[in-house]
């Protein structure tokens, strides 16, 4: 058996899944609170709570995919955990904004951009340990 190991890839997906857990966990309580079995019944603090855990669900897993390849392919240790930080930070900012009525659009926006950074970052750097 091969022996595949992955720890800076591991520690992030487990930050990211508690992430996306609190994100679905917040979408849940709204809508047992309220009764919604479908949708957001036009409710502007469920309609927003469903798309951070959306938005969540479809960015995740392709940094993870990328951060997973880039660690399989030996990409330096310390850039990648740097990436890693980025991520989970942008990923933090981004899911406060989403989970906790009331913050300011700024958290989304700075929470955003660090996760497009950590992407770029992580798109490069695979592509730098594959040339």
């Amino acid at each position: 058996m091969i022996e595949i190991s992955l720890p800076v890839t591991s520690v992030t997906a487990i930050c990211a899944a508690l992430i996306l857990l609190m994100l679905t966990w917040k979408v849940i309580m709204l809508r047992r609170k309220d009764g919604v079995v479908l949708g957001d019944t036009g409710d502007r603090v469920l309609t927003k709570a469903i798309r951070g855990q959306a938005n969540a669900a479809e960015q995740l897993p392709m940094a993870l995919i990328l951060m997973g390849l880039a660690e399989l392919q030996g990409a330096n240790g310390v850039a990648l955990t740097a990436l890693a930080a980025i991520l989970l930070i942008g990923r933090g900012m981004h899911a406060a904004y989403f989970g906790i009525h009331g913050l300011t659009w700024r958290l989304r926006f700075y929470g955003m951009f660090l996760t497009l950074i950590a992407q770029l970052g992580l798109m490069i750097l695979l592509l730098l340990t594959i040339l």
